[in-house]
């Protein structure tokens, strides 16, 4: 391989290692305006929108034993990578295409997992990862909760016992 292929092979492989996700899309007819507004949106989660070469990220994805994506390697071609939030960058996307209505996705990449889009669409309509993580405190917090309310309703229900026991001494 010739040297300037395979230093692209190794940006696009270095690329590929910054998260356990990689999403493809097919970028045709989006301007550089919008290139621009989707960066910045996808910056929000540490994530970065990349321009890449079908048959260099062919050869990256196999150097990199990921599944294969050969059939969605055609057109042109962006990679989404980065970020710990997969389904918050997935909801990004999905919001981005429908409302430009020129750029879609082609497939996606998950913990060695090949996603089709109808799953990625899935994905980002699941909760933030924020939101999940409280939902789950939530969760873990609500037992504690629950024991602490049952262990202080008979000490409250004495107290109010002799309270009315007082009151009806008192005539009240």
């Amino acid at each position: 391989m010739r040297p300037e292929k395979q230093y692209l092979v190794e940006e696009v492989s270095e690329h590929l290692k910054k998260s356990d996700y990689v999403y493809l899309a097919n970028y045709d007819r989006i301007t550089v305006e919008e290139t621009a507004e989707l960066r910045a949106a996808l910056s929000e989660h540490n994530a970065e929108f990349h321009v890449v070469k079908n048959s260099i990220l062919g050869v990256a994805a196999n150097a990199r034993e990921m599944p294969d994506m050969g059939a969605h390697l055609n057109g042109p071609t962006a990679i989404i990578v980065g970020g710990e939030d997969p389904s918050g960058v997935a909801k990004i996307l999905g919001e981005f295409f429908k409302k430009k209505e020129k750029v879609d996705l082609k497939v996606g990449v998950l913990n060695d997992r090949l996603l089709e889009k109808e799953q990625i669409e899935a994905l980002a309509k699941l909760p933030g990862l924020e939101a999940l993580r409280g939902q789950l405190l939530g969760l873990l917090n609500q037992p504690g909760t629950s024991l602490v309310r049952v262990l202080n309703a008979v000490p409250q229900s004495v107290v109010n016992l002799l309270q009315a026991k007082v009151r009806a001494e008192n005539g009240e």
